[in-house]
Order: structure tokens, then C-alpha cells, then sequence
């Protein structure tokens, strides 16, 4: 594990989050608009090469963290004095039918949600100190099956139960635990993997009619991390322009 600044995080901070998988994409959006209500927030990447890419920014650390590793996990909870808001959306989707694979469908349920539960085990006395709370990154996939994602699909449930069970028994701690339900969103992956004659059909899935913006995911989640949703716990909530409506 590797950071580009900063050894003890939330020293001299009102309010800290980690966001896992925040150096790109949907969690990278989430972090802006923490920072902007006045966060310290560090995010994390897989890679060296993923925290690298990090712009510096006030208020930002970036940090290699392996979502897999209970060492790594733990060593980086160790490093804050204080933790209001856990953000995990660190995941991962396996392409050409590995998820049909014993190995890829391991692989892939340890990062989406097991990794979820390593994070939300090892932060939750910090949390409990701060009354703080953990919003989680499901998706619409959570609600029906995914054709060729099986692992990605059955990893997304488990987050949804996940998340309820979490609620009902951190709320005696002071703890809330909601999740956010994306339907898609505009990240470079989306458009590296999705071809211009594949993208009409996949607008066409939401009846509001484009696909998401990373902000527009990140304004629910800042809503559930902060006192404004202060009686809001086990909580799954789409923000998918009307795909699980249908």
C-alpha cells in the first residue's frame, strides 16, 4: 500500500471520507462532491499507476489499496484518527464469459462485495466514534439477472442485503448504512467498452432518456452521508433515470 501524501488522515479535519475505487470514474465524482461540503477525503486505486493519475487537489489523498487484502485493509483503516463517511465503490466486471469460471466468479465476488465487508468491519469503530456512515455502491443489476455477468450481478444483490443487514445492526452503534443503485453511467470504462452502435440501445434502457453522469450519482450519496438523512438506514435507492421502473 502506497500513498502520495500524508500519514494520518482526519487529524485536523471536521469531517473525513474513504471512498474505495474513488481515484476514477463514479467514485471520483462521489469525491467531488464531498469535497466540496467541506471533506478531507482520500480515495483509493488498484494500481500505482491509477493513484498517479490522481490530480492534486486540497483535501485529497490518493492511496494503493487491494480491497482483496485484509492487511492492506486494516493497515489503511489504522491510519485515521477519525472517519465520518465510508464510501465503497471499488469493483470490477469480468469480460469474454470469465464470470462463468469458478476463479472469476471468486475473483469478483472477494472485490464487489467481500470487499465491502473488510472495509465496513474494519472502519466501524471509527465510525461508531463519529456517528458516521457508509453508503454503499449497488446497481441496478442488484434487481434482476445480468445475462453474462453472473459473478457482477450476484455480487450487486449481495451489496443490496448486505446493506440491510449492516443497517439494522450498526444502528445501535450510531452507524447508518444505505446503498446508491446506479443504472449506467458515463465513466471512461462505459465509453471504452460500449460501441457507437451499442450505445442507442443501451440509452434506450432508461426511460429519462441518456445515460448518467458520474455528479449525478455522487448527489445521492452525499445526501446519505450526511445529517440530512439522519433517520434513512438499510436503504437501497436507484438512481438509474427510470430503468428498474419499468
Amino acid at each position: 500500500m502506497a500513498s502520495r501524501r500524508g500519514l494520518v488522515y482526519g487529524a485536523a479535519m471536521s469531517r473525513t471520507a474513504l471512498i474505495t475505487g474513488g481515484a476514477r470514474g463514479i467514485g471520483w465524482g462521489i469525491a467531488q462532491a464531498l469535497l466540496a461540503d467541506g471533506f478531507h477525503v482520500t480515495v483509493t486505486g488498484l494500481t500505482a499507476d491509477e493513484v498517479a493519475a490522481v490530480p492534486a487537489q486540497d483535501n485529497v489523498t490518493a492511496v494503493v489499496l487491494d480491497v482483496t487484502d485484509n492487511a492492506q485493509v486494516e493497515a489503511l483503516v489504522a491510519r485515521f484518527s477519525r472517519l465520518d463517511a465510508l464510501v465503497n465503490c471499488a469493483g470490477m466486471i469480468l469480460r469474454d464469459g470469465q464470470e462463468f469460471t469458478i476463479a472469476g466468479f471468486q475473483k469478483v465476488i472477494d472485490v464487489n462485495l467481500t470487499g465491502a465487508m473488510r472495509l465496513c468491519v474494519a472502519a466501524r469503530p471509527l465510525l461508531a466514534q463519529s456517528r458516521g456512515a457508509i453508503v454503499n455502491i449497488a446497481s441496478v443489476w442488484s434487481f434482476f439477472g445480468g445475462p453474462l455477468t453472473p459473478a457482477y450481478t450476484a455480487s450487486k444483490g449481495g451489496v443490496v442485503n448486505l446493506t440491510r443487514s449492516l443497517g439494522i445492526e450498526y444502528a445501535a452503534r450510531g452507524i447508518r448504512v444505505n446503498a446508491v443503485c446506479p443504472g449506467f453511467v458515463m465513466t471512461p470504462m462505459i465509453e471504452a467498452g460500449i460501441s457507437d452502435e451499442l450505445l442507442p440501445q443501451i440509452v434506450a434502457l432508461h426511460p429519462i432518456g441518456r445515460i448518467a453522469r458520474p455528479e449525478e450519482i455522487a448527489a445521492p450519496v452525499l445526501f446519505l452521508a450526511s445529517d440530512e438523512a439522519s433517520f434513512v438506514t438499510g436503504a437501497s435507492i436507484p438512481v438509474d433515470g427510470g430503468y428498474t421502473a419499468q
